[in-house]
């Protein structure tokens, strides 16, 4: 077992009730739990299978360098990359509209 956080932005209402089964919804769109690895691959493919538009990042504890790692779904300025073996996040430029 292991903490998961899960922050949801612009996601259906589908997907908000089907985290909120495994779940505890601490905030509007973020979610705290802690479930087994099983249980944190079904929530993460849900996710992927229902978010359509939104973007969605899933982070939980395990034994690495950090004491965490992480996923992320959709379109966001964060992006992650690996450097050196620790995964870290990397921002995009803002885009800005004449």
């Amino acid at each position: 077992m292991s903490m998961v956080t899960v922050v949801t932005e612009v996601v259906p209402p589908r997907l908000r009730g089907r985290l909120a089964v495994w779940l505890l919804e601490v905030r509007a769109g973020v979610y705290v739990g802690d479930v087994s690895a099983r249980v944190r691959e079904m929530i993460w493919y849900q996710i992927s299978e229902l978010a359509e538009n939104g973007n969605v990042v899933m982070a939980w504890s395990t034994n690495t360098e950090s004491g965490f790692d992480f996923v992320t779904y959709g379109e966001n300025r964060r992006m992650p990359v690996e450097l050196d073996g620790l995964r870290l996040v990397k921002f995009k430029p803002e885009i800005k509209e004449n």
